[in-house]
């Protein structure tokens, strides 16, 4: 949504990544053949003088921080980063909403990862945005309101 409303952001998604050189994004791939792409996509991006919305899930702490390092490294002043803090339940109930589902497995893994090491500013952000969501309510009560 963010990319959708400033053209000054180019988004460099992991997934799309996968896509364009395996053709699926469910295709993990040799990481270096990725990796290269992002990082031309991030030296094209200095160059034009936008900034750039990295999606990629990064649950652990030490690959953020070398992530951090290697923007800043190419150039990239500002580092902010957005945790979709969501609980298990609703990334459980989502993924069965999504044409590609990915293992109910590695979404517990990724999930342990990340409330074992939550992001933080000490990571070496600059700013970090936490969206939380709850679990949805079945029913509720009249009274509650």
């Amino acid at each position: 949504m963010l990319h959708a409303q400033n053209s000054q952001w180019l988004l460099v998604s992991t997934d799309a990544l996968r896509a364009e050189l395996f053709g699926d994004e469910s295709t993990q791939g040799p990481w270096n053949s990725i990796w290269r792409q992002v990082e031309q996509r991030w030296y094209q991006a200095i160059k034009d003088e936008v900034g750039v919305i990295y999606d990629a899930t990064n649950v652990v702490r030490r690959q953020r921080r070398g992530l951090i390092v290697q923007a800043r490294n190419f150039g990239f002043e500002g580092v902010l980063g957005w945790w979709l803090d969501v609980p298990l339940c609703l990334c459980l109930q989502r993924n069965q909403d999504r044409l590609r589902q990915v293992p109910e497995a590695v979404i517990e893994r990724m999930h342990r990862r990340l409330s074992g090491a939550p992001p933080s500013l000490a990571e070496g952000f600059d700013g970090l945005i936490r969206q939380t969501n709850r679990c949805q309510v079945d029913s509720v009560e009249p009274s509650s309101f």
